[in-house]
């Protein structure tokens, strides 16, 4: 076959890849997309993103048809029909599959599929269905993506020993599940395998679950979790497997003391490893980091003029929306526009239930900086709606700059946490204030009230809170009296 000749070729059509793709062809560039998949979207779309809140969505009905005794709501023992489950999460997969090409070919972007491997900084050869296609470029953006991380300890090869990829497919309801990592993954699916009637243990090697949170809102998760899985473990260094049987026997240890336990399905879910090998990248200029993520600058430019990279094969936080941001920042780059170094505010959204949600500076982040910070909390016990939920486990929290009064991170905790943190991120996108946030009119009775309350509560007047007035008032207030 003849080479192929395009402006731009993007390899992978994930969230970043496809962003990148229909970015640059809104600007009038001839854009070639290479996926390997049979259907577009990447791993968030078919094996991450979408899938696993599908199923979070599912399992939150059957806690609240449960939970609503209490209300004077009663309800029948609830059936479960994986196989029904199963398709109507599939259903919602191809949908959105389907209209991600549908958007590629009105957009005039050619998909070609197969496995792309680079020949030179100029060259990819893709490995399709009908046979070798090779395709001559100006630029590159590669957008291949992550995978779970298997370590060699676990890998027996034992399909009861399962990643995220095989835990969404649901093939059954264990009785007893063991999942390895406390982080956003592994609880977000061991709820899911909990509500569904899995007896769940979690062990995790740090010393609290969600490490990168705030450990104020992490805890009502833990505390949720605790009464909702069999056990929460932390500290915990699993130390191998090996099948027994129908089941999986795993060493660990803990507290000091090692043991053996028995388990019908295990679910790794320690992180995420980058879709760098088989690329054919040792033929370009580029060079990858320790852990095999492609190196970039604040432009997604690698060290080959002609390519660039994006999302988690570029490293850093492994969220779709950071690599739809960046996918702008690299096609810029290459239309020569003003794309911008300066840094993000990426939120991060963990949707256990509760759901927690920061962006901007945790506390945390900001004192091991040695910086200055006041923070305000609200506690979504005052609030009204939140009662109306029933969910009154939630917390706000700001994180302020005492001097400027600048909020410099937003933390959330709390039913619908994941939806509320887009306000944080406007507020610190545009260098807002507490008291902008605090003067900012929120309908009532909302959770977005929780944050105009907590700017109140950081200067002492939150209607719904006793809150100390701010320390230089209050040293203001001696000085006159």
């Amino acid at each position: 076959m003849e080479p192929l000749q395009t402006d731009i070729v993007v390899i992978g059509a994930g969230p970043g890849g496809y962003t990148a793709a229909f970015y640059a062809a809104d600007h009038g560039r001839k854009v070639l997309l290479v996926e390997r998949e049979a259907r577009l979207g990447g791993v968030c779309l078919n094996r991450g993103c979408i899938p696993s809140k599908a199923l979070l969505n599912a399992a939150h009905v059957l806690t609240v048809a449960r939970e609503a005794e209490h209300w004077g709501l009663h309800f029948g023992p609830p059936q479960v029909d994986l196989n029904r489950l199963r398709a109507w999460k599939e259903s919602i997969l191809q949908k959105l599959g389907n209209g991600v090409s549908q958007l590629a070919q009105r957009r005039n972007v050619q998909v070609l599929p197969g496995r792309g491997y680079f020949e030179d900084s100029e060259t990819l050869r893709v490995e399709t269905p009908n046979g070798q296609q090779f395709v001559r470029f100006n630029h590159a953006i590669v957008a291949t993506g992550s995978k779970p991380a298997m370590p060699r300890a676990f890998d027996l090869g034992n399909p009861r020993i399962m990643t995220s990829t095989e835990a969404l497919e649901l093939e059954d309801i264990p009785p007893t599940l063991l999942v390895v990592g406390g982080g956003y993954i592994g609880m977000e699916l061991g709820t899911v395998y909990a509500t569904l009637g899995s007896q769940v243990v979690v062990v995790e090697a740090a010393p609290q679950i969600l490490t990168g949170a705030d450990p104020d809102l992490a805890r009502p998760i833990a505390a949720r979790a605790a009464r909702r899985f069999k056990e929460i473990r932390t500290g915990v260094k699993v130390l191998d497997m090996a099948t027994r049987g129908a089941q999986i026997k795993v060493t660990l240890e803990w507290n000091g003391e090692r043991r053996e336990e028995l388990y019908d399905r295990v679910l790794v879910a320690v992180g995420r490893v980058p879709n760098a090998d088989d690329l054919g990248l040792e033929n370009t200029r580029v060079t990858r980091d320790e852990k095999g993520f492609i190196e970039v600058d604040a432009y997604q430019q690698t060290q080959d003029p002609r390519i660039l990279a994006i999302g988690d094969i570029a490293g850093g936080v492994l969220l779709a929306h950071k690599a739809s941001r960046e996918a702008r920042i690299a096609v810029e780059r290459i239309l020569g526009e003003s794309a911008t170094a300066e840094d993000f505010i990426i939120p991060a959204v963990v949707f256990t239930d509760p759901e927690l949600a920061w962006c901007g500076l945790t506390e945390a982040e900001a004192r091991a900086r040695g910086l200055a910070v006041e923070v305000a909390k609200f506690p979504w016990s005052a609030s009204g709606r939140a009662l109306t939920f029933d969910r009154p486990d939630g917390l706000t929290k700001l994180v302020v700059d005492p001097e400027t009064e600048r909020i410099l991170g937003v933390g959330i905790v709390g039913h619908g946490a994941g939806e509320l943190i887009a306000e944080g991120v406007v507020a610190l996108e545009m260098g807002a204030t507490a008291m902008d946030l605090a003067l900012s009119v929120h309908p009532h009775p909302t959770l977005s009230e929780t944050l105009m309350e907590c700017a109140e509560v950081f200067y002492g007047y939150a209607t719904h809170a006793i809150a100390r007035k701010r320390r230089a008032e209050a040293e203001a207030g001696a000085t006159a009296g």
